[in-house]
C-alpha cells in the first residue's frame, strides 16, 4: 500500500518545529568523535518516546533503531552521524556551542535531528512499510578509524540490502539536492616527514645540513606527483598542511617537520602516490647528506555510489522535488566514513544543499562560523521518508 505524498509531506511539516528543536538542542551540547555519550543518550532517550522501535546500542557512544513493518520485505539501513569537531564558535545567535572548543562545524546536529524526524514519522506510518528500516546514530564521523567501521563491526549491516546517508552541504544553494552514482567523495590519506639534518649557527650554514631549506625543496619537488608523475584526467590532490621548525632567529635547526594530506578515488593510484612521495623526500635528503622519516597512514576509503540504489534514490527524489531541485553531483575531494558500510552493503550518499548567500550562510564547513540554513532539513528529512519507501518498494 503505498503512501500519498500529500501524507508524508503533511507529517513532515508538522515535525519541522520539533526537527529545527533538537537540531539547535544538539549544536548547544557538542562532543567530540568517541565522546558522544550525552549525544547518544539524548538520541536513545528520544526514540523510546516513539512506538515501535527495537533500540540498541552497537557501541559505547552510537544507537541503532530498528523499525519492522507489518510485511516481509528488504532491509534499509539510514544514516546519521553525531560527532562535532574541535572548533571554538564564533556565532552570535541564541544557541552556540556551550561546550569551549568544541563545535558542531560541518552539520552533525541537523543530520542527527533528521533522522530522529524521519523515525518519528515512519513509526506513524508502519503499516505502510514492507521489511525493515534500521536508523543507525554514528559516533566518530570526523576521526579516523572513524565509527562506521565500528558499527558495521558490531554487526549493524547483518542482513541489510542496502544503506543510504546523506550531508547538509553548504557549498550548495538551499533548496537543492545533488547525487551522482560512482566516485562521489575521495579517500582522506594522511603523512607525516621529518627531514633529519645538522643544526647550528645561522651565521654559517655551510656548517650545518639545512632541514628547512631540504623541507621547502621536497614540499615543492611533492607537487610533481600530481603535475608529473599522475594522469592529468585522474583527481589527485597531494597538500602540505603543517610544516614545523625551529626556535630562534640565529639557530638552523636540526630537523624539520611536514604533515598533510592526500585525496583519491583510484585505489592502485592511492597504493601508488606513497611510493613516489617517499622516492623523491629519499632523493632529495641523499642529495644534502639529510635523513628523513617517512610516515603514511590510510583514511577512510572513497565514496563510490552502487548504481542501483542511486538510481532508485534519485527516481524517489525526482518524483518528489523535480529535476529543478536534484542535481547531478560533482565529485568532491572531501572524506567521509560512509565508506565503510558501502564496503559491507550496496548504497548511496548525497548531499542537500544548506548554504544561503542572502542570509549570510557562506561560511565553508569546518569554519567557526560554519551554520545551516534550517529550512534543509525539511528536505532532508522529506527526502529519507520518501526514499525509504521507494526502495523497500
Amino acid at each position: 500500500m503505498s503512501v500519498p505524498v500529500e501524507t508524508i509531506q503533511r507529517l513532515v511539516e508538522g515535525m519541522n518545529e520539533q526537527v529545527v528543536s533538537w537540531r539547535r538542542y544538539l549544536h548547544e551540547r557538542p562532543e567530540l568523535s568517541f565522546e558522544e555519550e550525552k549525544t547518544a543518550q539524548f538520541v536513545f532517550d528520544t526514540l523510546k518516546g516513539f512506538e515501535g522501535l527495537e533500540l540498541s546500542r552497537p557501541t559505547r557512544t552510537s544507537v541503532m533503531a530498528r523499525l519492522m513493518g507489518p510485511r516481509p520485505g528488504k532491509v534499509l539501513a539510514v544514516r546519521a552521524d553525531m560527532d562535532a569537531l574541535p572548533i571554538q564558535e564564533e556565532n552570535s545567535f541564541e544557541f552556540v556551542s556551550q561546550n569551549p572548543g568544541v563545535m558542531h562545524a560541518c552539520g552533525h546536529d541537523g543530520h542527527t535531528a533528521m533522522l530522529l524526524g524521519t523515525a518519528k514519522i515512519l513509526t506513524q506510518l508502519r503499516d505502510h512499510i514492507r521489511g525493515e528500516v534500521r536508523f543507525l546514530f554514528q559516533h566518530a564521523e570526523e576521526l579516523s578509524p572513524g565509527g562506521a567501521q565500528e558499527m558495521v563491526d558490531a554487526g549493524v549491516l547483518d542482513g541489510v540490502d542496502a544503506v543510504i546517508g546523506q550531508h547538509l552541504w553548504a557549498p550548495i544553494q538551499v533548496g537543492t539536492i545533488a547525487i551522482k552514482a560512482g566516485p562521489f567523495m575521495a579517500a582522506p590519506d594522511t603523512f607525516d616527514i621529518t627531514i633529519l639534518g645538522r643544526g647550528g649557527h645561522a651565521a654559517h650554514p655551510n656548517q650545518t645540513v639545512d632541514s628547512i631549506a631540504i623541507a621547502a625543496q621536497v614540499i615543492t619537488n611533492l607537487q610533481h606527483i600530481v603535475s608529473r608523475y599522475n594522469d592529468p584526467i585522474e583527481p589527485l590532490v597531494v597538500s602540505v598542511t603543517r610544516v614545523a621548525a625551529g626556535t630562534a632567529y640565529n639557530v638552523i635547526p636540526g630537523s624539520a617537520h611536514m604533515a598533510g594530506t592526500v585525496r583519491t578515488f583510484d585505489e592502485k593510484l592511492r597504493q601508488t602516490v606513497p611510493e613516489l612521495m617517499e622516492r623523491i623526500v629519499r632523493g632529495i635528503t641523499e642529495a644534502h647528506g639529510a635523513d628523513y622519516e617517512f610516515k603514511y597512514e590510510f583514511g577512510y576509503r572513497p565514496v563510490i555510489n552502487d548504481e542501483t540504489v542511486t538510481n532508485l534514490v534519485r527516481e524517489s527524489l525526482l518524483e518528489v522535488f523535480g529535476d529543478d531541485v536534484v542535481q547531478t553531483a560533482v565529485p568532491v575531494m572531501g572524506g567521509e566514513d560512509f565508506s565503510a558500510y558501502q564496503q559491507h552493503t550496496p548504497g548511496t550518499f548525497f548531499f542537500v544543499g544548506a548554504g544561503n548567500e542572502e542570509k549570510g550562510i557562506v561560511y565553508p564547513h569546518h569554519h567557526p562560523k560554519f551554520t545551516v540554513d534550517e529550512d534543509a532539513l525539511q528536505i532532508g528529512v522529506t527526502a529519507f521518508v520518501h526514499t525509504v519507501f521507494k526502495i523497500l518498494g
